[in-house]
């Protein structure tokens, strides 16, 4: 970082972004004795900023400061605005953070395939044996919510290096682990690691792209990438377990999350105290709501062995539904609270959330659903699933980078969000009409391309949503809670249709299951309709003002 100079200053007024250089003579404008430079986008700020070494202005000396803009600098410029920004390469970020959550949902659907290896290898039930999945997603699901606030108090690099590092850590263990339970240790302790690296990735990219059209295409990419890593976990876990054993199915994460360590210690500027003084942790409600979706998610994994009416579900939902409600009376006496009052009064960020449950969940119903389909029904093997589905995620990926390109500016979020739950209720619908000896290209291949499509347009839709008009010090939160909606949802998806597979005997079973999709899906479109303001945030187009504030908040 350049050193400061005590003869140059950075300073706003009237929403503009004053540099003083001291030298008059060469001014184009003076205001005060300052230059104005009026900075349209980042890049412009950090050329000026290049060639303009700051210090932190003294809002003393020039009066009070009225916009948001101006209150904006003087909380995050603590270093120069050379130190924070002029060393961050974009597209490195953006790199780092799809590199990061393609890690992360990759073992959520890697370990699959290698169960059987597993299982022989170590001489494991199958009760036991279950339990290498439940951990994983279990904690994954529970502390995402955590995470998110941690990443906003406690700084958004330190969090996402910190869950890098345990769940590469995690993974070795996992990979040279000789018993069960030792892997299953370090498989809860990949999922604590995971949960703290979405929320940090996805609010790093929130501060990172200014809001509107650059944002939007990075969290394209973003939802495009997470589409395909579930069909490269399917196919790579078939590889390598085939290969070079299923030890590796974990070890190949290790030097994936050496280079991401290294990444982001490069390329992310050091956290500047995201946190303040006046702020406590809210040690209460953070145990409540993380116990509460720990039962959650675990009474979902398990109501199906359970059954639903069985004493054990029911007494387990009861105690989920009990702490967090529990939170919910700690959050409203809280001064610190997990989850500010503001956000629950967001309403695009609630309706983001509530169609990212129904978004996830049906399209990870359909997903798990149709991979047994294939498998139990059409007789694939895992690899020619794997490899079928890649229709389902090339359609994805490419519907994502346009979706964020260029349709959220366009259609709006809510549209997106009705038509791609729209498209999601046709593809299954589709499929609960496919026989027995079915043929890929006729009775699959239309299901699994509008599916595509539809989760290429939805998923990147509630992210975007979900972002939507949210202060940087918030992004953290509201990354957690869409990412917690995603696992609920997807954990809620996949228990229904097991309980109808469960009840019901063959091709029958799945065509019952896939309507249930359906329904979900159709819920999903109704409360996007329903639940979305006209025009987000997003979609205004912003006064030139709101633009610089935009630059400066990121600085």
């Amino acid at each position: 970082m350049r050193p400061t100079s005590d003869a140059t200053t950075v300073q706003v007024r009237d929403g503009k972004v004053l540099i003083s250089d001291g030298r008059a003579a060469e001014t184009k404008e003076q205001i005060g004795g300052h230059r104005l430079i009026d900075c349209k986008d980042l890049d412009e700020a950090v050329e000026v900023a290049s060639q303009n070494p700051a210090r932190r202005p003294e809002p003393s000396r020039y009066g009070p400061f009225r916009s948001g803009l101006q209150r904006a600098l003087i909380e995050t410029s603590k270093e120069s605005i050379v130190g924070t920004k002029a060393h961050t390469s974009k597209g490195m970020v953006l790199v780092l953070a799809c590199a990061a959550q393609f890690m992360v949902v990759l073992d959520v659907a890697i370990v699959n395939v290698a169960l059987p290896s597993i299982q022989q290898d170590l001489g494991i039930g199958q009760s036991t044996l279950q339990w290498i999945v439940i951990a994983y997603g279990l904690m994954l699901g529970g502390f995402l919510l955590l995470g998110g606030r941690m990443a906003d108090l406690l700084g958004r690099r330190r969090m996402l290096l910190t869950g890098l590092t345990l769940f590469s850590c995690a993974s070795l263990v996992a990979g040279v682990a000789g018993s069960a339970d030792l892997l299953i240790g370090a498989r809860a302790m990949q999922g604590f690691g995971a949960a703290l690296i979405p929320p940090a990735a996805l609010s790093i990219l929130a501060v990172t792209f200014a809001e509107g059209a650059e944002r939007n295409r990075a969290l394209g990419l973003y939802g495009a990438v997470t589409g395909v890593s579930a069909s490269v976990g399917v196919i790579a876990s078939g590889l390598l377990t085939d290969g070079a054993g299923w030890h590796w199915v974990f070890l190949i994460n290790v030097p994936i999350g050496v280079l991401l360590i290294a990444m982001a210690a490069i390329f992310l500027p050091v956290d500047a105290g995201d946190r303040r003084e006046s702020e406590r942790f809210d040690v209460a409600g953070a145990v409540t709501v993380t116990g509460g979706l720990l039962l959650l998610v675990y009474t979902l994994n398990r109501a199906s062995d359970f059954g639903w009416g069985s004493v054990s579900t029911l007494g387990l939902f009861a105690a989920s539904v009990l702490m967090l409600s529990a939170f919910v009376r700690i959050e409203g006496r809280s001064r610190s609270p997990l989850v500010p009052g503001s956000a629950l009064r967001n309403r695009t960020l609630v309706a983001a959330n509530l169609s990212a449950f129904f978004t996830f969940g049906a399209f990870f119903a359909f997903i798990f659903l149709g991979s047994l389909l294939m498998q139990q029904v059409l007789g694939y093997s895992p690899t020619r699933t794997g490899v079928a589905w890649l229709a389902t995620t090339a359609t994805s990926f490419v519907a994502a980078g346009i979706t964020g390109g260029k349709l959220v500016a366009v259609v709006g979020v809510r549209r997106l969000l009705v038509a791609g739950q729209s498209l999601l209720a046709i593809s299954a619908l589709l499929l609960t009409r496919v026989p027995s000896g079915g043929d890929f290209a006729t009775d699959l291949l239309p299901a699994l391309l509008l599916a595509g499509v539809a989760g290429g347009i939805a998923a990147p839709a509630a992210q975007i949503g979900a972002l939507s008009g949210v202060t940087h010090s918030m992004t953290g939160l509201a990354s957690g809670l869409v990412e917690t909606m995603r696992e609920i949802g997807g954990a809620v998806g996949v228990a229904a249709v097991s309980t109808i597979l469960v009840s019901r005997a063959g091709v029958n079973a799945f065509h019952a299951a896939f309507w249930v999709i359906f329904v979900v899906s159709a819920l999903g479109a109704l409360t996007a309709a329903i639940g979305f303001p006209r025009r987000t945030t997003q979609e205004i187009e912003p006064e030139p003002a709101a633009d610089t504030a935009a630059v400066v908040r990121d600085l």
